[in-house]
């Protein structure tokens, strides 16, 4: 197994997205590469600890590759807004891939549209969330953010 560790706005969005592709075998919503250790949410939200909202994206390679997860995640956020995804802004919904090695660092190189604002960096440390983050989507499908945010995109991704 392999992991891939995203972010591309509200950890909720992408976590739906990945939930839904074949090959993915868990998704993990949390935080890395800030300043402080375990944050919480809150001060995530706060914008003042440099964490980003991410996903961990545990993939068998033998069903889907590092490049086909770029292709996914391109396609399931705007890259090219910095620090902002719809009404979620703020440096923790940065658009940002956190390879793991050389060739994640290259791949992401590769992928990236030239007009993103995607931070590539290599992955400082992962925090998952807190409990409640955690398959949100599929826990709150009837909830208003998820009814507006992730919904459409499920569709258009997924239709």
């Amino acid at each position: 197994m392999q992991f891939a560790y995203l972010a591309g706005g509200c950890f909720w969005c992408i976590e739906a997205v990945f939930q839904r592709v074949q090959g993915v075998k868990s998704v993990v919503s949390g935080y890395c590469n800030g300043q402080s250790k375990n944050p919480n949410y809150q001060e995530v939200c706060s914008g003042s600890s440099g964490h980003a909202e991410v996903v961990e994206i545990k993939f068998d390679e033998s069903e889907i590759n590092y490049s086909q997860l770029l292709d996914i995640f391109f396609s399931a956020h705007d890259y090219t807004t910095l620090n902002r995804q719809g009404n979620d802004v703020g440096t923790q919904y940065r658009s940002a891939i956190f390879y793991q090695d050389t060739q994640q660092k290259e791949l992401a190189l590769e992928k990236i549209p030239d007009n993103a604002v995607t931070e590539i960096t290599q992955l400082d440390v992962f925090y998952p969330a807190e409990d409640y983050h955690q398959n949100y989507y599929n826990n709150n499908p009837g909830q208003p953010y998820c009814m507006v945010m992730i919904e459409p995109k499920l569709r258009k991704l997924f239709s």
